[in-house]
């Protein structure tokens, strides 16, 4: 479907023709018109579908289209993490290049400058905000923020947020906004906790599952079972030999990614850490030296797993087993992108077997078990009733043996003028509509 055949302002179709983008994707064509239409709308739809500007077009459309008040909030946009505020922030300056809309990423980890200018976009007027909800709550609870003309709400990786225990948060900052207005709740899956929060917040909204239930197929994965300490000796290996030149590794522990960081920077490879220990600007720099090839390895707590859109990733390693099989979608799924091949290895200790299975499980498959190179040692064998105990036989190498060619073992705003600025970028530096 054709980006012209939704009725989109010309203004919009602008900006998407000076991309070079013309077909919307599954999730924009089930989700633009309901929008349109001022339906609420409840969405499965994962990271990398395109959801980010299904809900951005139509509603940067309403903002330039229908009549509403400059001085006051009349979107808002909430969102788990800093990052994909940022993201969203930079989105919308795309696709909204051609038009006067203003906005602004309100988040934390950044210093006083930014809370000002974010106060002052708060109390003066801002079309959209995309914020974080400790953030927000910040904010309101200061009394200055302008919400009592909010026509739109949007929660994105509501999931995410709520796994987070932002639950209250959510809820305090819907109290403070008008209850007539359209609702937008897009999560990757949808627990009961998901559907009792859509039955307080949306109204008879319109039901939207397009959420991609197995990774790419031209993901390769594979599985090395091993012991604990084997874990960092067989990152170094993987990464000599091959030639990756882009690599994230996702550790499920802040205390991981810092041990596994500090033990490739000594071995020479080309590599930082991210995580929520690091300063905003540190975080940001690390990501725009990774995205600009400055950088080939990028070891990162799940922070990256969702609304991080970095391209031309080939491979992905989990140095920890993710706790469930979403988590594990998502994490690999930052490869193989764009209809590009990527490759995922996971390494399973032995108390993570039990987790490995239920992924599993999940995919409908057993991932292939890589042998570990000999001069490893012992390894573990697979047996994850074993590993949901949280014991392990020492008798036996890890099974599988896939050889492969190469594989270690054989195997925000508007420029100037308004208020905003969340991350917005410049004409030549757009980005992909379908993000």
């Amino acid at each position: 479907m054709n980006f012209t055949e939704f009725g989109l302002d010309e203004r919009i179709l602008e900006g998407i023709g000076a991309m070079g983008y013309e077909t919307a994707t599954p999730v924009q064509q089930q989700v633009m018109v309901p929008i349109l239409q001022g339906k609420d709308i409840i969405a499965s739809a994962q990271t990398g579908t395109g959801k980010t500007a299904a809900f951005l077009l139509p509603l940067v459309h309403k903002l330039i289209t229908e009549p509403h008040d400059e001085h006051l909030i009349n979107a808002m946009i909430i969102v788990p993490t800093r990052e994909l505020a940022v993201q969203i922030a930079q989105s919308l300056e795309g696709l909204s290049y051609f038009t006067n809309v203003s906005s602004i990423a309100v988040y934390g980890g950044g210093d006083g400058s930014s809370f000002t200018a974010e106060k002052k976009a708060l109390s003066t007027g801002v079309d959209v905000v995309i914020c974080t909800p400790g953030r927000m709550i910040a904010h309101l609870n200061m009394g200055y923020v302008k919400m009592q003309a909010l026509r739109y709400l949007v929660l994105d990786e509501a999931d995410r947020m709520l796994d987070m225990g932002f639950h209250d948060d959510i809820m305090k900052i819907i109290s403070h906004l008008p209850k007539q207005r359209q609702n937008l709740l897009f999560s990757a899956t949808m627990p009961m906790k998901m559907r009792e929060l859509a039955r307080k917040i949306l109204h008879n909204p319109e039901e939207i599952n397009i959420a991609v239930s197995k990774p790419p197929e031209q993901i390769v994965q594979e599985a090395f079972v091993v012991f604990e300490p084997q874990k960092i000796p067989l990152v170094k290996e993987v990464l000599r030999k091959r030639n990756f030149q882009s690599v994230i590794v996702f550790c499920s522990k802040k205390q991981n990614v810092k041990q596994l960081a500090q033990a490739l920077k000594r071995a020479n490879f080309s590599i930082e850490e991210i995580h929520s220990d690091l300063e905003q600007a540190q975080r940001e720099q690390v990501l725009l030296d990774f995205r600009n090839k400055k950088l080939k390895i990028l070891v990162a707590t799940d922070i990256l797993s969702r609304g991080i859109d970095i391209e031309d990733i080939d491979l992905v390693i989990n140095f920890d087993v993710p706790n469930d099989g979403e988590d594990y979608i998502h994490r690999i799924g930052r490869t193989a992108r764009a209809a590009s091949e990527g490759t995922a290895y996971t390494f399973i200790s032995e108390k993570e077997q039990g987790k490995f299975a239920q992924i599993e499980a999940l995919l409908g498959h057993p991932v292939t078990k890589a042998e570990v190179p000999k001069e490893f040692g012992e390894t573990p064998p697979y047996n994850p009733r074993t590993g949901r105990s949280g014991g392990g036989s020492r008798g036996g190498r890890s099974g599988g043996g896939h050889s492969g060619g190469g594989r270690p073992g054989g195997g925000g705003g508007r420029h100037g003028g308004r208020p905003g600025g969340g991350g917005g970028q410049r004409r030549d530096n757009r980005p992909h509509p379908k993000k």
